[in-house]
């Protein structure tokens, strides 16, 4: 084989690597012919003019993206950080490339302002109790704002927020005020119930005679099997009065 020979295979070889590409199933390629974008193709095997054509790839995986930590003020003046975590994927792959230059910056930038917009707005009470509004709020704003990119945001997840040293030990004694709090009112409501029983049992008893002097002789009972003490209890003379009169009768 002469010289001429190899160089032309060597040509065809480099012509066929320039020319043929090969995008897996998630992938799609944006293809310019003379800096003309004329399409999408993808997945298989692609063929390109050599020198003509030029391709761009895009994947349509969804992206889990993190946004560093942003410095908010909030709406009652409390400074904290905040950082969350975007899930977005390329839906058009045409307006991802045409449209931005750079579609995964962008939408990283737009996370950020988005989410220092959203926090300022909100007091700290909010984005502490309130987290799953603040995150569909923040998906809302970003896929209006990235739709025409081509872009889905569908999913926002604020990770973080760092509070103070000062509003971390303000907001640990407002708990525990509120556990205080909390444990007053319930040990008054128990109060509150047994005096009520109490009251009950005393309109019970009242209203029976015999019924208070069951429980006078079952307390008796309760004391001598617990303490060997001798203990001394008043009689009542409601347990007597029958007697006397029975012998009262008899003496007439």
């Amino acid at each position: 084989m002469g010289m001429g020979a190899i160089i032309l295979v060597v040509v065809v070889v480099v012509i066929l690597a320039s020319a043929l590409r090969v995008l897996n199933e998630y992938e799609r390629g944006v293809i310019f012919r003379l800096g003309r974008a004329i399409g999408v193709k993808g997945p298989g095997l692609i063929i390109l003019i050599p020198v003509i054509d030029r391709m761009a790839k895009v994947s349509l995986r969804i992206v889990a993206m993190e946004v560093p930590p942003q410095d908010v003020i909030t709406r009652d003046n409390v400074s904290i950080k905040v950082n969350a975590v975007v899930y977005y994927r390329v839906l058009d792959p045409f307006k991802a490339i045409i449209q931005v230059e750079n579609f995964n910056y962008a939408t990283s930038q737009l996370s950020q302002t988005t989410l220092r917009s959203v926090c300022g707005e909100a007091e700290l009470d909010q984005i502490l109790a309130e987290r799953e509004h603040i995150n569909q709020k923040l998906q809302t704003i970003l896929d209006r704002h990235a739709d025409p990119w081509g872009i889905k945001v569908s999913t926002v997840e604020v990770k973080q927020i760092d509070l103070p040293q000062e509003m971390q030990r303000a907001i640990a004694t407002q708990a525990e005020a509120e556990r205080v709090r909390r444990a007053k009112v319930i040990h008054a409501a128990g109060e509150f119930q047994a005096s009520e029983k109490l009251r009950a049992a005393a309109e019970i008893m009242s209203s029976q005679p015999v019924a208070l002097q069951l429980r006078y002789l079952q307390t008796l009972s309760e004391v001598a099997s617990e303490n060997n003490s001798t203990t001394i209890f008043p009689f009542p003379m409601d347990l007597v009065t029958p007697f006397l009169n029975l012998l009262k009768k008899k003496d007439s």
